[in-house]
């Protein structure tokens, strides 16, 4: 890999895009820096030292935007918004006819779709932005932290609206900055950005446990961790590349004098193929419950019993919803996203057979009995990896979005993966370019 990047590095079109992508990079990190209009930054750091790690409902929110929401900072919402928006764009996709049809007339629809999620991000982030600041105001947002409510001193209609829009204005940033690594640099802008996000988030983790451990002045702790990542992240690389692949072959066509077909290739189903999808799904559904919990002001049964259950990462109520949620969110994701009669007809209308299976329904029924089988082991890989931080949470303290777990490591492995295949893959472009000529 280290080979690839030099020759990257030498080849001058590659060297221009790498150093396009590090640039927009180096921007997005300073700007999770830099604090919007009307918060009081030493407050905040107040807050987020007296907090150590421990950032409670809005801990992953926090990742994903790599430190920058709890800073409150221009880039607070990140790239979140806009995944959400393209998550829901998605599964709209399925139930709504009139995008379906979009999604099939291929550039034109595709344009089309990536406009709405553009205008739904912006009505994403104006919701979020609220929120943020509203919890803010409140003090909601560093629980325990004496001077949480002096976060914001002021408090007025123009400075709470002032700050939705500078937010907004960063996340639709983002979103710009994300399309211009996918347009002028290398691998998919918003992926980067969400693996840069995550990354920044590794070192300052690291060195909590270091400091938290009690073996060795921590460094026992620290040596197993790295240990462990290292374990984890060779997993999620098998499973990742795993696929189970399913031959195709076409008959021969005579068109005039010319014979057609008659070649033979497979359709490649991947062992995880809802991806990091389900675990965000279930993450997100059960921050609700707790959230709720939090801005209520009654002392209800129920409120003792989220408090109780549905907050703490390590209660058995949670790992068991957790790990529950995450199998049936990957295999709603499939269903919605592979659609096996559309296989079959394709397959059929262009001569296309399963060898052994006929054409048409039995292979799409074929193709759905092979899906369901893959995906079992798939969910409960998810499961197990999610759960990673729980164990680690109970073993080393750690704090609840653990560095070498769940979403984090599932997202840093898969972009790496990608965006070291796109590079290889222009390497091979431009090697054989004279071969060819």
């Amino acid at each position: 890999m280290l080979t690839g990047f030099a020759r990257a590095f030498r080849t001058p079109d590659l060297r221009k895009k790498l150093l396009f992508t590090l640039a927009i990079i180096v921007v997005y990190r300073v700007g999770t820096h830099i604090p919007i209009p009307g918060v009081d930054y030493k407050s905040v750091q107040t807050c987020i030292d007296v907090a150590k790690g421990n950032q409670g409902l809005f801990g992953l929110v926090n990742m994903f935007s790599g430190g920058a929401l709890l800073q409150i900072t221009i880039f607070a919402l990140g790239i979140m918004p806009y995944i959400t928006a393209s998550i829901i764009l998605q599964l709209l996709t399925v139930v709504i006819p009139r995008l379906e049809a979009l999604k099939k007339e291929g550039q034109a629809g595709t344009a089309k779709i990536t406009q709405y999620t553009r205008y739904l991000t912006v009505a994403l982030a104006i919701l979020q932005g609220t929120g943020l600041v509203a919890t803010a105001r409140s003090g909601a947002l560093f629980t325990g932290c004496p001077v949480a409510t002096s976060i914001v001193p002021d408090q007025s209609i123009f400075m709470t609206i002032t700050m939705v829009i500078t937010m907004t204005a960063g996340t639709c940033m983002v979103m710009w900055l994300g399309e211009l690594i996918t347009d002028r640099g290398i691998g998919n802008g918003m992926s980067i950005l969400m693996f840069i996000s995550i990354a920044a988030t590794f070192p300052s983790a690291l060195w909590a446990i270091k400091t938290q451990g009690s073996l060795a002045d921590g460094w026992i702790e620290f040596g197993t961790v790295i240990l462990v990542g290292l374990v984890m992240v060779g997993l999620v690389v098998f499973v990742e590349q795993a696929q189970r692949r399913i031959p195709v072959q076409y008959a021969k066509r005579m068109i005039g004098r010319r014979s057609y077909g008659g070649t033979s290739t497979y359709i490649p189903l991947k062992v995880n193929q809802a991806g990091v999808i389900p675990v965000i799904f279930a993450s997100s559904l059960l921050y609700i419950p707790a959230l709720i919990a939090q801005f209520s002001d009654s002392n209800s049964g129920w409120k003792t019993w989220i408090q109780a259950n549905m907050v703490k990462g390590d209660h058995p109520v949670y790992i068991t919803l957790y790990f529950l949620l995450i199998v049936f969110f990957a295999f709603f994701y499939v269903a919605i996203s592979f659609n096996p009669e559309e296989v079959a007809d394709n397959m059929k209308k262009y001569g296309g057979f399963i060898p052994g299976i006929r054409a048409g329904r039995p292979t799409a029924e074929y193709l759905s009995y092979v899906l369901n089988r893959i995906t079992w082991p798939g969910s409960l890989y998810l499961g197990l990896i999610a759960l990673v931080p729980t164990m680690a949470l109970v073993g080393f303290g750690a704090n609840q979005n653990f560095p070498f777990g769940g979403t984090s490591i599932l997202i840093i492995v898969g972009v790496g993966l990608e965006t070291v295949k796109q590079i290889e893959s222009q390497l091979q472009q431009r090697n054989y370019e004279g071969f060819l000529r």
